[in-house]
């Protein structure tokens, strides 16, 4: 009796310890917001100053970028398979569906990096143009944010091996990587949206 008081009141300071935690990624999320919305409207000032450069409708390439977004959309929904199977305590299927979002991060990246590459190859650089080096910048800190949420998802991956039941520590650092990646995946349509749609059209 004793023992499963103590435990109850273990649990309940968990509780108390941990819901915290997401609440105040909620908070850096919105900080995110406001970091993303600065460099939105840095692009919205900057579309039209070409320097006698390239426009975006010479330069997309609607096509790898609709490949790029279906990329990252399906990496939110293989994410939530994920994270149904947490919650399920399915750990093994669980690192399996992270170990795919993983992968599909890594192409997002892996496409996003060769069309930099592609630019730069061509004079394109952020150097050339205020309408550039806005693009690169906005683009650039997306890419840089999906960079760490794939470190952070390979760290709870490896976190999780061996373990046949997850912890309320574990549900917590899951749940925030959840948010992240779904806020990520939100801003990547706005990109796709207002940068490239909107220039080519």
């Amino acid at each position: 009796m004793a023992h499963d008081m103590t435990a109850d009141a273990a649990h309940a300071h968990d509780e108390h310890h941990e819901s915290p935690v997401v609440f105040g990624f909620w908070l850096y999320l919105m900080t995110d917001c406001l970091i993303f919305g600065t460099l939105f409207a840095v692009f919205a000032v900057m579309r039209n100053q070409f320097a006698g450069g390239p426009t975006g409708k010479e330069i997309f390439e609607l096509s790898g970028v609709g490949i790029e977004t279906a990329i990252l959309l399906v990496s939110s929904i293989t994410y939530g398979f994920g994270m149904i199977s947490a919650h399920q305590n399915k750990v093994s299927t669980m690192r399996m569906w992270l170990a795919v979002t993983f992968l599909l991060g890594l192409g997002f990246l892996f496409m996003e990096i060769r069309e930099f590459s592609h630019m730069v190859a061509e004079g394109n650089g952020p150097d050339r143009s205020a309408f550039l080096s806005a693009f690169f910048t906005l683009v650039g800190t997306h890419g840089l944010h999906v960079t760490c949420g794939l470190l952070w998802m390979a760290v709870v991956m490896v976190q999780s091996m061996g373990k046949t039941v997850l912890s309320e520590r574990m549900m917590n650092k899951l749940t925030c990587l959840s948010l992240f990646w779904h806020f990520l995946d939100i801003v990547w349509i706005c990109v796709f949206t207002f940068v490239y749609l909107m220039s080519v059209i």
